[in-house]
């Protein structure tokens, strides 16, 4: 039996990025409305400042703040009230020392105020009068222009995964239009004569296609778009025609099952001989994950990822490769890790890159505790309650009761 030559995980991420080169994401222009769960691919600019002008942060009146000094429940102020400002509109007055308008919250402070009393502190002395119990300093109460974002300041930077916070900052400073990254396009084939969809009935030694549905989920949720999922039998012939078609209108084309060294499986060789670069990598040295397959054709720009069988080997191998060399590729910030000390000792793989979930809770004593889920890559309930994956480097024994480790959670 011919055995893997493996890569670490650290010398295929790089061959990934070395030939990602040739299919670096496009761009497109979109409005903010349809831009959530996009990625920003350039720096959002303030059109304007935020705010404009002037605003009052409360319902009262403005004032010269040194117009109140000395005032309080015993001794009120009296102003005379030159302007009831309406919402939306500009003011139209200039204050004087004497002088005050009325200004509801949000509402444009007249020229020559400095400060709002609160409503609350005042109290109708004359039709055109009132009187101030309150004390005030300048620019209280008052958000001046520019104080939120200056006009031509970054509102948001590249690389961002746009959510509801972002888009409504953009929305503040006057941005419309905004350039995204383009999705890669992803195609998902699972392969096996024992795999039957989760609406089939199942027969005594039949298994429910898993990879095939939460390759598709983490893909969307990662922000690709699959364009084909689906699967085939061990048949090398409709395999290889499979990958010929998917390579076509793919950036990715990710298979799974068939991709370590039994009787049938035939993913490198098919995938060798499909893509003009060949396979690249045939092997990681990471646990799970180890049967895993790299291949490019460069006539597509396409990039073919044989993903291990098991489920749970399966995900965690996308996670590592795919999501990270999206993320690189889109200038995404790195996601910050869990921090959290391990609740008992668990050992490594010898020579390789051990993923192993973990799931997290606080001790009496307050301490964030990482407890390490135990079970085999075939199962994908283990990771249901789980909150992401340590990875122990392949020169490491294994990890120590109370030692800290970074948990790296799943997606984007």
């Amino acid at each position: 039996m011919k055995l893997l030559t493996v890569d670490t995980i650290a010398q295929a991420q790089d061959k990934l990025f070395g030939y990602a080169q040739h299919i670096l994401p496009k761009t497109e222009k979109i409005t903010i409305e349809n831009a959530v769960g996009r990625i920003l691919a350039e720096d959002a600019a303030a059109k304007e400042n935020v705010p404009s002008f002037y605003r009052s942060t409360v319902d009262g009146y403005a004032v010269k703040a040194t117009d109140t000094q000395g005032a309080n429940d015993s001794i009120p102020t009296f102003l005379r009230v030159v302007e009831d400002v309406k919402i939306g509109y500009p003011a139209q007055s200039t204050i004087k020392s004497g002088e005050c308008a009325y200004v509801p919250t949000g509402g444009m402070l007249p020229a020559g105020a400095d400060a709002m009393v609160m409503v609350e502190y005042t109290e109708m002395f004359s039709d055109d009068e009132i009187a101030i119990y309150e004390s005030t300093a300048a620019g209280k109460c008052v958000v001046t222009p520019g104080e939120d974002v200056k006009q031509g300041a970054t509102v948001v930077k590249k690389g961002t995964v746009l959510k509801a916070e972002h888009i409504g900052a953009l929305a503040s400073a006057g941005v419309w239009e905004i350039d995204v990254y383009i999705p890669w396009r992803v195609s998902i084939i699972s392969t096996g004569d024992e795999l039957i969809a989760p609406y089939d009935t199942l027969s005594l030694g039949q298994v429910r296609d898993v990879n095939t549905w939460s390759l598709n989920a983490m893909a969307a949720d990662c922000g690709f778009t699959v364009v084909r999922c689906i699967k085939v039998k061990d048949d090398e012939a409709v395999f290889r025609a499979q990958l010929e078609s998917a390579k076509l209108d793919s950036d990715v084309v990710l298979t799974s099952g068939g991709s370590s060294q039994g009787k049938k499986d035939m993913t490198n060789d098919v995938m060798d001989s499909v893509c003009d670069q060949g396979t690249f990598t045939h092997g990681l040295s990471i646990k799970p994950g180890k049967p895993t397959i790299l291949a490019f054709d460069m006539a597509t720009a396409t990039f073919m990822i044989g993903l291990p069988g098991h489920p749970v080997a399966s995900l965690t191998v996308f996670q590592a490769l795919l999501v990270n060399l999206w993320k690189a590729v889109t200038n995404q910030p790195q996601q910050k890790p869990l921090v959290a000390k391990m609740e008992t000792n668990v050992a490594g793989a010898p020579g390789k890159t051990t993923f192993l979930l973990a799931k997290t809770y606080v001790s009496d004593s307050g301490e964030f505790i990482a407890k390490p889920v135990l079970a085999k890559s075939g199962l994908i309930n283990s990771m249901v309650d789980t909150d992401g994956y340590i990875e122990i480097d392949m020169n490491k024994e294994g990890l120590k009761k109370g030692e800290t480790v970074l948990i790296h959670r799943f997606g984007l």
